[in-house]
């Protein structure tokens, strides 16, 4: 059997490293030196090595032989397949909350909105985006479906990153509305509303990417 190994330094510097990515810190694309990393965070580059394959794991970061580490940019294909994983997590997961969801779980939905209406930047609201949705799969009360969604959580926290990079006019006044709704259709046991709504809230965010904002 091969050694155990502490992987507790590690993991906290994946989670430095990764909150780093999400408040702007590293701007998508830029370089990850394992030396800069490890010299910044006081502790040497097994552990910032280790981090970074966890990271590249979650699609956080790309690493290539000739280019090193970076901060993943999405490449529009990518932005697609994320979208059509999320309508189909999307859609699998509102059905079980309209269907099944308890009183607390639809509160805690509901308390995520009201965080979102105190945002005051940017990437805090993109925090809450995450947040709510996490509320969402949480309140579905399925554990694969759940999983399947954290698979690729930091990957729609990249695209969101993205959205809020390609433009921002209108976004901390307008997201909280979106999901307003988004919580009072779910309420209300409303699946064809709800799921037309989760549908144009996922358009919305693309077309700002492509530049269709009418």
């Amino acid at each position: 059997m091969v050694p155990a190994r502490r992987r507790g330094l590690a993991d906290e510097v994946a989670d430095r490293i990764r909150d780093a990515i999400f408040d702007g810190g590293y701007a998508l694309g830029s370089p990850l030196r394992e030396v800069e990393l490890a010299e910044a965070l006081g502790v040497s580059r097994g552990p910032v090595r280790e981090a970074l394959l966890k990271l590249e794991r979650e699609g956080l970061v790309r690493s290539e032989w000739h280019r090193g580490t970076t901060v993943t940019a999405l490449s529009d294909e990518d932005a697609a397949e994320l979208g059509s994983l999320r309508a189909a997590l999307d859609g699998l997961a509102v059905g079980l909350v309209v269907d099944r969801a308890p009183e607390e779980a639809l509160a805690a939905i509901d308390a995520v909105v009201r965080r979102m209406e105190r945002a005051t930047g940017e990437h805090e609201m993109v925090r809450c985006d995450l947040d709510f949705h996490d509320a969402v799969y949480a309140a579905a009360g399925h554990r694969r479906l759940r999983e399947a969604w954290q698979a690729i959580r930091s990957q729609v926290h990249l695209f969101l990153l993205t959205r809020i990079g390609a433009a921002t006019d209108g976004y901390l006044a307008s997201i909280p509305a979106e999901h307003r709704e988004l919580a009072a259709a779910l309420r209300a046991r409303d699946r064809e509303t709800a799921l037309a709504l989760f549908a144009e809230h996922r358009r919305q965010a693309f077309d700002v990417l492509s530049g269709r904002t009418d």
